[in-house]
């Protein structure tokens, strides 16, 4: 889902960095309308989640994988403006720090997961979220939060003139078809665990959620260092579809950093390696989230 930089002409990556930020920062300023201090932990617990669960990818076909974007679980947790701010946080570490995504691209990863993700996972809560097709609702959010960001991302590729055969579009939309119905299950499955533990801590996060912010954070760490383990290491959909139409070498990284591709690279031990780059990544975005959020909570209290 990520693009990384070589893959968009100019004039896409460019028009998506003159309508995106903006965007963000109108949705910053959204967000700050309805956060207050007590719920700013909640922004670092869920965006180290996401983060940590982004690292572990799952078999999704024969030689592809995916792993949870998790813009649905942000957007019914935070609100669609809060969910927004923090996959754009997690969106940036991850080009910055790790080399996840290219910085010429951030606009347009931002624009596919956390802004028309975010939305596309909100409309089906908003509308079912609270009667009897909750259920349905959450899991349907789940599934268009993925499967719409990566039709942008597959837009994107053609309109900058990527060639792709028909049959390869089309088994690139069945992987993704099968990635986002995993996206809208695990979803689910992850808000009635908190809601276990936590009855009604979606509705009201910040006054109930003590012991699901807990799990989330064990979850986490777990994710982090022993999730790697069982990390599929085979390519994603957009990287098997980059494979197949022969535009992989075109990827390229404008800085390296010692913890590009979520390793550190002076350890030598693999898993090591990951599980430390992966606290790291704990770490930064975590103070990342609070920063953010202390900020926002701090102008709206002034």
């Amino acid at each position: 889902m990520h693009i990384p930089d070589g893959f968009l002409s100019t004039p896409v990556w460019a028009s998506l960095n003159v309508a995106t930020w903006p965007a963000v920062g109108y949705l910053a300023r959204r967000a700050q309308k309805s956060l207050d201090e007590g719920k700013v932990p909640l922004l670092g617990v869920l965006g180290a989640f996401v983060f940590a669960a982004q690292m572990v990818n799952f078999p999704v076909g024969v030689g592809t994988s995916g792993h949870l974007v998790g813009s649905a679980l942000l957007t019914f947790t935070l609100g669609p403006a809060a969910a927004a701010v923090v996959m754009t946080a997690i969106l940036a570490l991850q080009a910055l720090i790790f080399q996840d995504g290219g910085l010429l691209a951030l606009a347009a990863n931002v624009f596919n997961m956390a802004i028309i993700g975010v939305l596309a996972a909100y409309l089906p809560f908003h509308y079912w979220g609270s009667g009897r097709w909750r259920k349905a609702a959450i899991f349907l959010g789940g599934f268009l939060s993925l499967f719409v960001g990566a039709c942008l991302a597959l837009s994107q590729l053609l309109l900058s003139g990527v060639q792709m055969p028909g049959t390869v579009l089309g088994a690139s939309l069945g992987i993704f078809v099968v990635t986002a119905a995993l996206e809208g299950a695990i979803t689910l499955a992850v808000l009635q665990a908190m809601e276990a533990l936590n009855p009604g801590w979606v509705r009201e996060p910040a006054k109930s959620a003590r012991r699901a912010l807990g799990a989330l954070a064990a979850g986490a760490l777990l994710l982090a260092c022993i999730g790697v383990l069982f990390a599929s290491a085979d390519p994603d959909g957009l990287e098997k579809l980059a494979e197949e139409i022969g535009i992989a070498e075109h990827a390229r990284n404008l800085m390296t950093t010692p913890l590009t591709d979520y390793e550190v690279s002076f350890l030598g031990s693999t898993w090591l390696s990951k599980a430390t780059a992966g606290l790291i990544g704990l770490i930064l975005i975590v103070a990342l989230c609070l920063v953010v959020g202390r900020l926002l909570a701090r102008r709206r209290s002034a």
